[in-house]
């Protein structure tokens, strides 16, 4: 079976970002075809954004993992991981998606970001301002905001 990469961190489940991107790894790397190489879960890389996702909303990777392999819609699974806690607020995905959407561009994480480009072939690439620009390029897809 071929790899298969995960949708884009710019897909929204009920407005925040990267959700749907966690759970799309998830889904492949179960079915055997996420390529080597992408962070998974909450253990290892404390910058990883799966790490970061469920520190940030204060839910569990593992029930997030597990509701995800019962089969549950990406819908059902968010709802299911944010059951026990006040629903997130405007203010919070603002947050949430400005974080993501912007990370690697003029922070404590661009060098990591020059450095992934450079590793990558891609050091040229002045469409290539975040970790997220970084990974849809990677993945085939054009930056969203070029």
């Amino acid at each position: 079976m071929p790899a298969q990469t995960p949708v884009s961190a710019h897909v929204e489940t009920f407005g925040i970002i990267f959700f749907a991107r966690m759970v799309d790894k998830i889904r492949l790397q179960a079915r055997g075809v996420l390529p080597p190489g992408y962070h998974l879960g909450v253990s290892g890389d404390p910058t990883a954004f799966d790490v970061r996702f469920c520190r940030f909303w204060e839910v569990s990777y593992d029930e997030i993992a597990a509701k995800t392999l019962e089969g549950a819609t990406t819908e059902e699974v968010f709802r299911h991981a944010f059951r026990n806690r006040t629903p997130p607020t405007d203010i919070q995905i603002l947050v949430w998606n400005a974080f993501l959407s912007k990370r690697g561009w003029r922070d404590t994480g661009t060098p990591g970001l020059i450095a992934g480009k450079a590793a990558n072939g891609l050091a040229d690439r002045a469409d290539i301002q975040t970790y997220v620009d970084l990974q849809d390029v990677e993945e085939g897809r054009a930056p969203k905001f070029p």
